[in-house]
């Protein structure tokens, strides 16, 4: 497959992988303390990475609005970075944004013609080219603007699953999108229209074309036969270079159960058949030209309604937008992840909608706009899809920063670190999958394939003496064979020391590595 090669670009392949394991600290706790939303103040490439040991694997849709790389001034980012640099600031931030996507879960991406061609060969890449879904155009203002000739008037949303084919030549994000919600231009397009017996009694209806091109190679001699008008008794065959798009017996089992319009007098030359309003979908597929889900003016009055004062982001996204995304992309409960959360749209739409959301801010906005914003979504604010979701407040959020990392510059291990963030690293580095449930109370952290894996640590056997949890003794091992007695596979353990000999290591099944020198350790 092609690559884009670019200045430093070897540097930002590996980048993911060099960022440090940093712990998040919880600095305010917002309405339900049972929430599990997160709002970030922090790097978002060090954030990302702290997420991986407990999100990896387990979020349902990312959007995120990166820089444009515009040569444009904006008061809370630098838009103005050199191209290289820009595609080197994304490469390692899709790398880990991949990493956290669960099997069926998709990223959405908006962007302008600066850098969208770009960004979609990285996203190829990174992703995987049968990962593309579409490229949709969200018309994101009226009118072009007047200094150019050619002015744009929309914005790319680049759309890629975590995961390839599933079935129907549909991605594994696909097959799980629901039908975007039906507009009113949608059902208009259904009515009750005058047949020479009245009204159908099966309601309003649209009218499609029952005929196919028989041209080009498209030529099939078993759908052209000729059917009885019922009105008239004449007989019809399709226009010259169609044919019917429906096998005989079907198409006379439809006029017999009056299917087909054949004209308020009965007389028309092709029948059109009847789709009823009451036999559609309940949803319709999303098109890839949005032009009614809101502009950036439109976005920029919903900031200067919740603040009180003109929008400080020159381009925010509106609430329909995220809305839009958030239907199709995912449902109730579903984890949603914005790490360039901006004015905070994404997350307060998502907390709207019932979904989870973790949302990453580096800059000091966080606090000033995200933060404040996302409280009055808490407490029922009535802005933007509120009332066309029926909005009425309600759950919460922790407001987190990043901490220390948790290995220092000599690869010993923070004192501030506890078993729980611990645990969910060692378990990321030695799976590569998500935990079952999440939850680190156990020194058993789980099995995996056929090896269970241990960690033995910060106490959590009962007390720090070596006899009581963190040193791997025969007492110790008697403890954690009875936390899987049927486990026959080989054990992975990882401590401060170790008490067995080699014999009784190998005769029990056990590899132990000694923390923190071979935390890496497979």
């Amino acid at each position: 497959m092609p690559e884009l090669n670019w200045l430093g670009d070897q540097n930002a392949r590996r980048a993911a992988g060099k960022v440090a394991y940093r712990l998040l600290e919880t600095v305010e706790q917002v309405g339900d303390p049972a929430a599990d939303n997160l709002l970030i103040q922090g790097d978002n490439l060090e954030a990302l990475k702290s997420l991986l040991p407990l999100y990896a694997g387990r979020v349902k849709c990312i959007f995120i609005d990166p820089p444009y790389n515009t040569k444009s001034a904006f008061e809370h980012y630098d838009d103005n970075l050199e191209h290289s640099q820009w595609l080197s600031m994304m490469y390692p931030r899709l790398v880990l944004l991949r990493d956290l996507l669960a099997e069926d879960g998709s990223i959405w991406v908006t962007i302008d013609d600066n850098e969208a061609h770009y960004l979609k060969v990285i996203m190829d890449e990174v992703f995987g080219r049968d990962r593309f879904i579409a490229d949709i155009a969200w018309k994101r203002r009226d009118g072009a603007p007047n200094d150019r000739k050619i002015g744009s008037t929309y914005d790319h949303v680049l759309v890629f699953s975590k995961e390839g084919k599933g079935g129907a030549k549909k991605t594994r994000a696909e097959e799980s999108f629901n039908l975007m919600a039906r507009t009113e231009k949608a059902d208009s397009q259904y009515r009750l229209y005058e047949e020479p017996f009245g009204f159908d009694e099966r309601g309003p209806f649209r009218k499609v074309d029952s005929t196919g091109n028989a041209k080009g190679g498209r030529f099939v001699e078993s759908l052209i036969y000729p059917v009885t008008n019922p009105f008239t008794g004449e007989t019809v065959f399709p226009r010259k270079g169609r044919c019917w798009v429906y096998k005989r017996e079907d198409m006379e089992a439809m006029i017999a159960d009056r299917r087909f319009y054949w004209g308020k007098d009965g007389k028309a030359g092709t029948p059109m058949r009847k789709l009823f309003k009451s036999e559609a979908k309940a949803g319709m597929t999303a098109p890839t030209i949005w032009d009614d889900v809101g502009l950036n003016q439109h976005a920029a009055r919903e900031i200067e309604l919740l603040f009180g004062e003109k929008a400080a982001f020159e381009t925010p996204k509106p609430e329909g937008l995220m809305k839009r995304i958030i239907e199709i992309a995912t449902n109730p409960n579903d984890l949603v992840l914005d790490s360039f959360l901006g004015s905070g749209t994404t997350a307060a739409v998502a907390h709207k909608m019932g979904r989870r959301w973790i949302g990453i801010e580096m800059g000091e906005h966080a606090r000033t706009h995200c933060l404040p914003r996302l409280k009055k979504v808490v407490e029922g604010e009535q802005g933007g899809i509120s009332k066309a979701v029926g909005w009425q407040g309600g759950g919460g959020f922790r407001f987190m920063r990043l901490g220390e990392p948790v290995f220092d510059a000599d690869g010993r291990i923070h004192p501030a670190v506890r078993f729980a963030p611990l645990a969910a690293y060692v378990w990321r580095e030695h799976t590569h999958t998500p935990h079952p449930t999440g939850v680190f109370d156990s020194p058993l952290l789980g099995i995996h394939g056929d090896t269970a894996l241990v960690l033995l640590y910060n106490g959590i056997l009962g007390d720090r003496r070596p006899q009581g949890g963190n040193v791997l003794t025969h007492a110790v091992w008697e403890q954690l064979r009875a936390l899987a007695p049927d486990h026959a596979g080989p054990w992975l353990v990882f401590g401060e020391a170790c008490r067995l000999t080699p014999s009784t290591l190998k005769r029990c099944g056990i590899v132990f590595r000694q923390i923190p020198y071979e935390i890496g350790v497979g």
